[in-house]
């Protein structure tokens, strides 16, 4: 469902992208690469663009690695800004509530219990994990790999920024706990 904060949203984003990079390649590129920015933000700061797919770690002023990502889908994205509150290897993940309520077919074996699943390779939060917080809670919104690469570049998840586990490994390395993170 479309509300209000989501719809302001992805038009502040619509309007920011351009202001945002000052080049941009043609066509999408998953792998991470070191791209110019606008020297507006400042280093170690994460920017998400969910309607380019791209998530940008601010190296240095002016420059920024990329990453691919796939993000979420309609009216359950995540926009704002947040602070990664923690950090963790191979995660441990169960769904919320509200996704149990929504898919039960697919969130079957989570319902009416208290399963939660293992980290490792068959883990849907994949390698790694940054959570991010707002005013020192979390939002149940994640940076993280994936066990479905083919999604990175599309708009699948339940809210989450996704992507491929060799490039949430390469990006939890560079970022400590408190990085701001911008989603437009």
């Amino acid at each position: 469902m479309l509300n209000r904060r989501s719809f302001l949203a992805a038009g502040t984003a619509g309007l920011a992208l351009p202001s945002v990079l000052r080049a941009e390649t043609v066509g999408f590129a998953p792998a991470p690469q070191a791209v110019r920015i606008k020297t507006d933000y400042a280093p170690g700061q994460i920017l998400v663009l969910p309607r380019s797919y791209y998530l940008y770690l601010v190296t240095e002023p002016g420059v920024a690695m990329r990453y691919g990502v796939g993000v979420g889908k309609a009216g359950l994205e995540f926009t704002g800004s947040a602070v990664i509150g923690a950090k963790k290897e191979w995660p441990t993940w169960r769904p919320t509530n509200e996704m149990i309520e929504r898919d039960p077919v697919a969130y079957g074996k989570f319902k009416d219990n208290d399963y939660v699943q293992p980290g490792g390779p068959s883990n849907p939060l994949g390698a790694r994990a940054l959570y991010l917080f707002e005013n020192g809670r979390d939002t149940y919104f994640r940076i993280h790999g994936t066990t479905a690469p083919s999604t990175i570049g599309t708009s699948v998840s339940n809210g989450c920024i996704r992507l491929r586990n060799e490039h949430v490994m390469d990006l939890y390395e560079r970022v400590p706990v408190g990085t701001t993170v911008t989603v437009l």
